[in-house]
């Protein structure tokens, strides 16, 4: 029998360029299909830690065959596809005292950024002014979003957070008492502080909006999301619909959202992903609850697939997130920017 042919393998300079011109346009499934397969076939060459993990399963031949890597696996070793020495940029998981933290090292930030910017664009949001509550990436370098949001900002001027002091309630309050509509971006736990803190209200001009993100766990808050969103109205005049909520982590380079509230969060065009019933191992039944596996292309430095804790079920073309599995232990990249807080 002839000899089984192999695609020659990637350089990673030739892989790169291959995401970003397919990043630019809708990517079918075929096509998404043959990019995740390229990128698993690098990762398992580049990265010894990869080669180990998918040792142990057989081959895959399709990219939802790709068994997921445990998200803890970044708190046990350095899941790259390069010398982590020479990373240009590296963003770290938040934790407790004592806690290990997890690392995400990064050999270029194109394919990162371009996700970021892409997968912000798709939302089609006019460009108000920005107002942040977190900490700039200048305070925070080693916190993702915070690279997220700088990104997303105009200036350093638009962060109205002080690693020292908190949140800067002058500043704010300022910008909210303009006539302009305004873009509020923060973590959910910075939004809370600055509600139950506030003694009066505002009424924001028409086509104002707000993304928020994370979670309350590790600080003792337990808040519904119909709850959240109240104070949005209450405090800001915002109705639901003009609140967005973004899905992301340290370990992933591609964002999710959704809008107001049960509504799906969806992915970009360069992200997949599955639904792994906890007790099966299994692909979840239709309906059912599943941890949400993603499968990121946007992750060509570190693993393309990988297992989070958090639950979901699927709806439309998306997912309706539950929270995190009970049995998680709390993280989130915006655990550091909530530190603040306290």
């Amino acid at each position: 029998m002839p000899a089984t042919s192999h695609p020659p393998a990637d350089t990673f300079s030739e892989l790169e360029q291959a995401l970003m011109d397919a990043f630019t346009q809708p990517i079918a499934d075929d096509v998404f299909d043959k990019l995740a397969m390229r990128i698993h076939r690098y990762q398992q060459a580049q990265s010894p830690v990869l080669a180990q993990f998918y040792a142990q399963y057989p081959p895959a031949r399709h990219w939802h065959e790709i068994r997921p890597l445990p998200q803890s696996a970044f708190k046990l070793a350095d899941v790259c596809c390069f010398d982590p020495s020479t990373a240009i940029h590296t963003f770290h998981t938040s934790g407790t005292t004592g806690e290990t933290r997890g690392r995400h090292h990064y050999r270029s930030m194109q394919l990162h950024d371009a996700s970021v910017l892409l997968g912000w664009k798709r939302l089609d949001l006019p460009h108000h002014r920005r107002v942040i509550l977190a900490p700039s990436p200048t305070h925070a370098p080693h916190s993702s979003l915070s690279h997220m949001l700088g990104l997303l900002a105009d200036s350093e001027s638009d962060f109205c957070m002080h690693p020292t002091h908190g949140l800067d309630r002058a500043r704010i309050e300022a910008a909210l008492d303009g006539d302009a509509p305004l873009a509020l971006l923060g973590t959910a736990l910075a939004f809370l502080h600055f509600f139950e803190n506030s003694t009066r209200t505002w009424q924001l001009p028409h086509g104002s909006y707000a993304m928020e993100t994370g979670g309350y766990k590790g600080s003792g808050r337990t808040l519904t999301k119909q709850q959240l969103l109240k104070k949005f109205t209450e405090v800001l005049g915002l109705s639901p619909d003009s609140v967005i909520n973004e899905y992301g982590m340290t370990e992933l380079s591609s964002q999710f959202y959704t809008r107001g509230l049960d509504q799906p969060h969806v992915a970009p065009s360069w992200v997949r992903v599955r639904l792994i019933d906890p007790e099966s191992d299994k692909e979840a039944s239709p309906g059912g609850i599943g941890r949400i596996a993603i499968y990121d292309l946007a992750n060509a430095h570190s693993n393309l697939a990988l297992q989070t804790e958090d639950l979901a079920i699927t709806k439309d073309k998306g997912f309706l997130l539950l929270g995190r599995d009970p049995a998680a232990l709390p993280r989130g990249c915006s655990r550091e920017a909530d530190a603040q807080l306290s």
